[in-house]
């Protein structure tokens, strides 16, 4: 298949990369020093063994004509990201071309071929002006959930550190051809990507912990361990999970394991400092309204009150904005 990368970053290296050493026609499409080392020396992926693999028969350019109509365009940067790029992704379209999306958080095609009394609804935090779903629009996508952590340690060069599955899924549930195809491709590169007849079941279960404990992370500069070992914040994150449980149940969707379970499991990754904590300390703008707002939003819709999570977001909003007034980043030092 021809596969359009659009980001070459931790996650879309990854992908790329084992995509294209398993035989598919991969092009990146990237801007800066990315896209020149890939054009130079192809991307190299770094196993979390230590194992190396070059992948030197991919393509890299930062013009969405110039790569043409593709089979699957992959979506791999973060939600408030996608905007940007909206007007030329159609670009990269011919008459049956799918749209994988890999954006953690609710996405901005969350009710299209929903049901009930929110059917096409748009997810106002996640595309405010409408223009995401009117250039790429829902009946392309294909939903994906992204487990995996791997990073980009220089242009061009990615380290996978665990995790290999990505499920998806049809937004009606169905087991269509085109998403066979896709699932069969990214299993023949060496991931577990089984077709889920609910794939917003699973967005919400990784969204739970990602809602969460992202930004608690992000305001008490905290790794997992810390906020779940710690009682107060603890009971903080698990107050936050039961408002998104009820959230997600008035919208039809069940969870397969308990709060306890999920915190649980956080706790047992140790001291891990979330992406939202990661890009306070680099300066960079934390991906917020995916993860958080939406549920908001989400809870305005459907009645349910959601004090805890509303708390989290205004806080970690303004800490954004006060990051990009005075174009800083926040970090705990210490003392001398």
């Amino acid at each position: 298949m021809k596969v359009a990368i659009i980001g070459a970053g931790a996650i879309g290296g990854y992908v790329g990369a084992k995509l294209a050493l398993a035989g598919e026609d991969v092009t990146f499409i990237v801007r800066g020093a990315n896209l020149e080392a890939i054009r130079k020396n192809g991307i190299k992926l770094i196993m979390n063994d230590g194992v190396e693999h070059v992948a030197s028969n991919v393509k890299a350019t930062n013009d969405y004509a110039e790569a043409g109509p593709q089979d699957v365009v992959i979506l791999a940067m973060k939600a408030h990201q996608v905007e940007a790029v909206a007007d030329e992704v159609p670009k990269l379209f011919g008459p049956d071309t799918a749209v994988v999306t890999m954006q953690n958080g609710i996405p901005y095609w969350y009710f299209h071929e929903h049901g009930g009394a929110l059917k096409g609804t748009r997810v106002s935090s996640v595309d405010a002006s409408g223009r995401i779903g009117e250039k790429i629009p829902a009946h392309r996508v294909i939903g994906c959930v992204v487990y995996p952590a791997s990073e980009l340690l220089a242009p061009g060069v990615v380290k996978h550190v665990e995790g290999e599955r990505f499920p998806v899924g049809e937004l009606d549930g169905s087991s269509s051809e085109r998403v066979q195809r896709i699932s069969a491709s990214f299993i023949n590169a060496g991931f577990k990507a089984p077709v889920l007849d609910n794939i917003r079941s699973e967005i919400w279960l990784k969204l739970w912990g990602n809602l969460t404990f992202n930004p608690i992370s992000a305001l008490s500069h905290s790794t997992l361990a810390d906020i779940c070992q710690f009682p107060l914040t603890k009971e903080l994150a698990a107050s936050m999970m039961r408002e998104a449980q009820a959230v997600a149940h008035k919208l039809g969707i069940e969870f397969r394991v308990t709060i306890d379970k999920r915190i649980a499991g956080a706790e047992k990754v140790g001291k891990h400092k979330t992406s939202m904590l990661q890009d306070i300390e680099a300066g960079r703008a934390p991906e917020i309204d995916a993860l958080v707002g939406a549920v908001v939003e989400l809870g305005r819709l459907t009645d349910t009150p959601t004090p805890h999570i509303d708390t989290m977001y205004a806080l970690v909003k303004l800490l954004a904005k006060m990051m990009e007034e005075q174009r800083g980043q926040v970090r705990l030092q210490e003392m001398a």
